[in-house]
């Protein structure tokens, strides 16, 4: 795993990254094809950084940048559905200063709190392969280690960000107990490690069209699990 001295460096070295070359040539093809809504839009093409402070207490794990949402942005979650309602809960707890989030430089910052995902590319059909997600893993590894000093709690947004979670905090040193804690909306699990501070993980469903669209994931439920994140954090 890679050192960096802090955030700004591990997010640069992000955008640079071409270690998978179907994930390379799908967010460059999207880049350039767009979509017809987008068509006057240069869009970002490159992996998605993190978003948030580099001192946050509460980080939230996704999955993969959208191809006409982050993609298009350069920015996690933004320009895209899953985005406005992800966003609109975090302003609705007090976690970010604004409700919405449709480009990267709309003014957008966030309380003690950072967004990443476990695939910095856009995915063909949202749907990295294993493959995939192990090679990018080391990234969160590396932002885990930056965000050492000050993470208490994490939330995963779907069962791929919450096994993401999972592998990430037991390379970092932390105890996952046997058999491995089952995905589920509204669950925590709390992790202790030698020499680690005490991290609470929380699931949520993905703020994905088919979940918000269907009912399956409310307001008011994600923004449930957002307050207990939040409050255990300490935020």
């Amino acid at each position: 795993m890679t050192r960096f001295p802090d955030l700004a460096a591990l997010d640069a070295a992000v955008t640079e990254c071409r270690a998978c070359p179907r994930l390379v040539e799908w967010r460059e093809r999207v880049a350039r094809e767009k979509r017809r809504a987008f068509a006057d839009e240069t869009y970002w093409g490159r992996p998605v950084p993190g978003i948030g402070p580099a001192d946050a207490a509460f980080l939230i794990i996704g999955l993969a940048p959208a191809a006409h949402g982050a993609n298009r942005t350069g920015r996690m979650f933004t320009g895209d559905r899953s985005g406005d309602v992800l966003f609109a809960a975090l302003h609705a707890v007090g976690l970010a200063n604004q409700p919405t989030s449709v480009s990267a430089d709309d003014g957008l910052t966030l309380r003690g709190t950072r967004i990443t995902a476990p695939v910095h590319c856009a995915p063909p059909a949202n749907k990295p392969t294993p493959a995939e997600r192990d090679e990018c893993s080391h990234w969160l590894q590396s932002e885990l280690t930056l965000l050492a000093p000050t993470v208490r709690a994490v939330m995963s947004l779907g069962a791929f960000g919450w096994r993401a979670a999972l592998t990430a905090l037991g390379d970092h040193g932390y105890t996952i107990p046997l058999p491995r804690p089952t995905f589920g909306h509204g669950v925590w699990v709390d992790l202790t490690g030698a020499g680690l501070p005490p991290i609470r993980l929380f699931g949520s469903y993905h703020v994905s069209q088919q979940n918000t669209f269907t009912g399956r994931l409310t307001p008011a439920m994600l923004e449930a699990v957002l307050r207990a994140a939040a409050d255990y954090a300490g935020l």
